[in-house]
């Protein structure tokens, strides 16, 4: 007989696969074209049951965007703890994968997305995101050895998420740039975003040095 009831240690699993298949699906193929039949299939429960833990399909996105923040900070360190690698290199190959996301297994919401994510998020879980956002770049910011205050971290978000949001959008949502020059204008930005990251560690090393 199928089984009618089921346990909290129960509900708490299936609810975490449920996270972690999102996650796996939505980052090689894309919070749009992931959908919750192929998520719900794969962990094998029902449709309905689903619906159990999740109301909506964009607050599945953000639990799966909240359970990979420390899986990228832990790779950003992991990065810039490599010997074989140079610091700009490693802070240029971190953002670089984060950009090809679907290549590196990174989950990064397209500009509808965002639209489509945010349309259904309360006032409430809104501040929620954007405290965990916050918290994301500050520790990466900190894993590249700079001080990660207020204003940092702002100008890191929307410099990142720019380059980001602007690869994945090419050629679908901003049909009037060139698509075939778009890993080129991907890698002059990464530069640019190196240079101020490094401009911004110096700063600081002058800063500890000078007390």
């Amino acid at each position: 007989m199928p089984k009618v009831a089921y346990s909290d240690e129960d509900r708490e699993r299936i609810r975490a696969e449920l996270v972690a298949v999102g996650l796996e699906l939505m980052s090689k193929q894309g919070i749009r074209h992931t959908t919750v039949e192929q998520i719900y299939k794969k962990v094998g429960i029902s449709r309905t049951f689903f619906y159990s833990f999740f109301s909506t399909k964009e607050e599945l996105v953000l639990e799966t965007l909240y359970l990979q923040q420390p899986k990228v900070i832990e790779y950003s360190h992991k990065l810039m703890t490599d010997p074989a690698m140079s610091w700009r290199a490693a802070a240029k190959k971190f953002l670089h994968d984060c950009c090809y996301g679907e290549k590196t297994g990174i989950a990064v919401m397209t500009i509808e997305e965002q639209q489509l994510i945010f349309k259904h998020l309360s006032k409430e879980n809104y501040q929620v995101f954007r405290q965990k956002q916050r918290l994301l770049f500050g520790k990466i910011l900190e894993s590249f050895g700079i001080k990660a205050d207020t204003e940092r971290i702002n100008l890191f978000t929307n410099l990142s998420l720019s380059v980001m949001v602007m690869r994945r959008a090419l050629p679908d949502t901003l049909p009037l740039l060139v698509p075939e020059a778009a890993d080129e204008t991907v890698d002059f930005q990464l530069d640019a975003i190196v240079d101020i990251l490094e401009k911004l560690k110096r700063m600081d090393q002058v800063s500890d040095s000078g007390n």
